[in-house]
């Protein structure tokens, strides 16, 4: 593990310090955690998945505009100025 230092509050610290201590770890684990935690939910997901999940909704929408591929530049401006 590599050291490091950060600079927080006197709120923070004492906010990590007492559920640090609910949780029965040291404030350097829950802020591993939590951490762990935030760049988890920042990641999203690979790119074949991302891939899969577009290839799986294509074609399921209809617009009811039978030039949309034309003039969609046009719809979108309409759209954003309302």
């Amino acid at each position: 593990m590599l050291r490091t230092q950060i600079q927080l509050t006197e709120q923070q610290v004492a906010a990590l310090k007492a559920r640090a201590a609910a949780e029965g770890v040291s404030l350097a684990e829950l802020i591993r955690r939590c951490i762990d935690q935030a760049l988890a939910s920042s990641v999203g997901p690979e790119p074949t998945e991302r891939i899969r999940r577009a290839a799986a909704i294509a074609g399921r929408f209809r617009s009811g505009t039978g030039d949309l591929a034309i003039n969609h530049d046009k719809y979108l401006v309409e759209a954003l100025d309302k």
